[in-house]
């Protein structure tokens, strides 16, 4: 294990220092992406601006679901953006060259790009959820607190295992990207809010894909809201199933790539 990491964050190292080469850009990329999560926010306080309640979620506890969302959206770019890119390698027949190599090939595809704009992703999430963590009403304590990380990774760990599951049915499409990855991903953002505030039919689809275990129903378990709350404590349990699920999906896959003639 200690072997795997060394090796994969030396992958990250390479690929980080080739983005680096072009500085401008990944400021650039960095400040495109706070800005796009800056108009999010916006958003919510000016629909507070009109309401005190969202669903019976405060301005706060609805800030502190899409810090969480944009944690893991962040981590997903900086460590693991190299799930996207399955597609082309699958398309391209590039799979080939990781095939040979005496290295988790799952690792190699993830490890195989950097997404620069996780970085602002991340810190700008992390800072709101800071703020955010002092002002929801939680009685913090040690056990809380361990509560709120754990809560807080498997959010992360759902958003990577969906990334990956969804984009491997490029092994299936035989299509240079994965447009069900790209509409999982946007429907994601519904999760953002209260379930509560959509139909039976669209909360149903954000828990059963399950998108609303990134920010929502953790979030809902740490501040005991209700079903939601009692849902949200299988958040663990539910990282663990689509870890598993996703590492299925992907090693049925890779048993019938038939590569592209190289």
């Amino acid at each position: 294990m200690g072997e795997s990491v060394r090796i994969y964050r030396r992958l990250l190292g390479a690929h980080l220092r080739a983005v680096l080469e072009y500085r401008a850009d990944a400021l650039l990329t960095i400040g495109a992406t706070i800005l796009g999560q800056v108009a999010g926010l916006i958003f919510v306080i000016m629909v507070f601006a009109q309401v005190s309640a969202l669903g019976g979620w405060t301005r706060w506890e609805v800030l502190y679901v899409c810090a969480m969302v944009m944690v893991a959206e962040g981590i997903g770019s900086l460590l693991f953006e190299g799930t996207w890119h399955l597609g082309a390698m699958v398309h391209l027949g590039l799979l080939d060259y990781l095939l040979v190599r005496p290295y988790p090939v799952v690792l190699q595809v993830t490890g195989a790009a950097v997404g620069f704009n996780g970085l602002g992703n991340v810190v700008f999430g992390a800072g709101l959820l800071a703020v955010a963590a002092v002002r929801i009403d939680v009685a913090w304590t040690a056990v809380t607190a361990l509560w709120a990380i754990i809560l807080l990774i498997s959010g992360v760990l759902v958003k990577l295992t969906v990334n990956l599951a969804t984009n491997a049915v490029v092994f299936w499409l035989l299509s240079p990207s994965s447009s069900l990855a790209a509409s999982v991903h946007t429907l994601g953002e519904l999760a953002r809010y209260p379930l509560n505030v959509y139909g039976p039919g669209l909360r149903s689809l954000l828990t059963i894909i399950p998108v609303a275990f990134v920010g929502y129903f953790p979030t809902a378990a740490l501040l005991d809201k209700g079903v939601s709350a009692t849902v949200g404590m299988l958040t663990p349990i539910v990282a663990v199933g689509c870890a598993i699920g996703a590492w299925a999906v992907f090693q049925s896959g890779l048993r019938r790539y038939e590569s592209a003639g190289n």
